[in-house]
């Protein structure tokens, strides 16, 4: 396997805004939050756009599974974490 292989093989594995499209509207909003603000908790994203806690931890689930965030343990608070969009 050559170097231009494995990059292809671990871009692939990104999602797209098109897997986005396929999706509930809570993770099609949650994902245009997280476009517009780089790094949020769930109680930001939350807070942000008024869905309940259980809405907001669905629809980050529901986009981890089309690999189209990043997330990340706080550094000030490890009980929390950090959630962005990692788009291709």
């Amino acid at each position: 396997m050559s170097a231009s292989e494995s990059l292809r093989g671990e871009t692939s594995n990104r999602g797209t805004w098109d897997d986005v499209r396929e999706l509930p509207p809570s993770a099609k909003l949650v994902a245009k939050v997280l476009e517009y603000n780089e790094t949020m908790t769930q109680q930001q994203i939350a807070d942000e756009t008024l869905l309940p806690s259980r809405t907001v931890r669905y629809a980050l689930n529901r986009l981890d599974e089309k690999n189209v965030i990043d997330s990340r343990f706080s550094f000030s608070d490890a009980r929390k974490r950090l959630y962005s969009l990692e788009l291709e």
